[in-house]
């Protein structure tokens, strides 16, 4: 029997997909087609499949061509899976044309001519798109928009800025169509609300927003009281509207992973989590203004509370704050929780220094995460017996921005199933810690 093996993402099946797989199918007696995993596309910097992997499976199922599915998770897979299966033939389309030649060492390699004037890609361009517009100009901003331009399905077609000299130059600068004057105009112009705003304005720029009946991802930090949180939430779904936070850790795929590692004992019975967020800022920037909300526990808070909650859940028993203040901002703040059977603590500051790593202690072993690990890429699992220390590596691709604005897409036009990386509680409860530490609720001050 003479097998015949091929490969793709397969998204949003089309013609030119069902001619690749008959001419492959034609090619021998049994047809094996390997489709790409969700991470596996993410990791490559794909961001614009429209279908997860199960949906792309049984699109190419329902052809009846494939003998047999298998999934393709890393790179170096096709000659693994050539020897597993004992494949005879490789069959791709030919705008691959001389990319695969290498395999021939292990098969038959053909490329078969593809069909002209269809594409995944095109298909994807003729779908409808959400029209995004920015409120803020800033620094995450500059990041945000070329970001986006990887993603499918979005794109950017305002921003507002109180400063219209800057909102131009920000406009000029990345080819977007409209400096909006006001909020109103920029509401008229789009889909959806990426808010990068100052941190004080996000909670009335998201309310005014979902008021207009836009979608909103706004930046960290949310609000500061989990009443506002959950008010804004209590909008949101009395408009049928998406509410996100863009915490780009959160939607890191390797961070996810490291979560489910950790929540499945992979070190053990979770016992501590520590995490470290700081950076020395000059003592005259806007994020050290107490009449800006400005200090270490508003900036950077929302960053820690992130493992904290995913690993130990939001339902601690008491915390305690050691904050270091001057001029009326926290220069540098420890918080200490506890938890009905572990411990968690984090450091958060601008005005001193710590090694930003990230460490959750178990019964078993530990996890270890180098700074910064906020951009994880890399972690270990340790262990007494260092023979089973194993290591990770994951891509961090580009800012991080495109794995949060690739799920708001997906979220608000309903194009894949998705879910959120972080629930509304968590986000909620991220705002309760931050209004504990403002109310000077156990603020111990040094």
């Amino acid at each position: 029997m003479k097998k015949v093996i091929t490969y793709g993402t397969f998204d949003l099946l089309h013609e030119g997909h069902v001619n690749l797989l008959r001419r492959a199918k034609a090619l021998g007696d049994w047809l094996i087609v390997g489709v790409t995993t969700d991470n596996f596309d993410l990791e490559r910097g794909k961001m614009n499949t429209c279908n997860n992997v199960m949906e792309r499976i049984e699109a190419v199922r329902k052809t009846g061509y494939a003998d047999q599915i298998i999934i393709e998770e890393y790179r170096g897979q096709k000659i693994d899976d050539i020897q597993r299966y004992g494949v005879d033939i490789f069959a791709i389309g030919s705008d691959w044309e001389g990319y695969f030649d290498y395999l021939k060492e292990f098969c038959e390699v053909v490329y078969l001519p593809r069909t002209e004037g269809i594409s995944s890609t095109q298909l994807r361009d003729e779908q409808p798109g959400v029209r995004l517009g920015i409120i803020g100009t800033g620094s995450i901003a500059e990041r945000f928009v070329p970001e986006s331009e990887v993603v499918s399905g979005v794109r950017v077609t305002a921003a507002y800025n109180p400063d219209q000299a800057r909102c131009k130059e920000f406009c000029k600068r990345f080819g977007i169509g409209l400096a909006a004057r006001t909020a109103e105009e920029l509401y008229a112009a789009c889909d959806a609300v990426y808010i990068a705003s100052p941190h004080y304005t996000h909670g009335a720029y998201t309310k005014a927003a979902l008021e207009a009946g836009k979608h909103v991802l706004c930046e960290t930090p949310f609000v500061f009281t989990g009443a506002e949180a959950g008010e804004l939430f209590a909008l949101a779904d009395s408009k049928g509207l998406t509410l996100m936070l863009a915490h780009k850790t959160a939607y890191c795929p390797a961070f996810g992973h490291l979560v489910t590692l950790l929540k499945s004992g992979a070190i053990g019975e979770i016992v501590d989590v520590n995490a470290s967020v700081t950076t020395l800022t000059d003592e005259s920037s806007e994020k050290l203004d107490v009449k800006l909300f400005g200090g270490s526990m508003s900036e950077n808070a929302c960053f820690p509370l992130l493992p904290i909650f995913k690993l130990l859940g939001t339902d601690w028993s008491n915390i305690n704050f050691y904050s270091k203040m001057k001029n009326g901002v926290d220069l540098y703040t420890k918080a200490v929780f506890r938890y009905a059977a572990a411990t968690a603590s984090f450091q958060v500051g601008l005005g001193a220094k710590t090694e930003g790593n990230l460490t959750v202690s178990g019964t078993k072993g530990y996890a270890y995460v180098p700074a910064p690990w906020w951009k994880t890429d890399y972690f270990e699992l340790r262990f007494e017996d260092q023979n089973q220390n194993k290591k990770f590596f994951y891509p961090f691709v580009g800012e991080g921005l495109r794995y949060e604005i690739k799920d708001f897409v997906a979220t608000v036009t309903g194009s894949a199933l998705t879910w959120s990386k972080l629930s509304r509680k968590e986000i909620v409860r991220m705002a309760d810690v931050q209004q504990l530490w403002l109310s000077g609720t156990n603020v111990f001050t040094l």
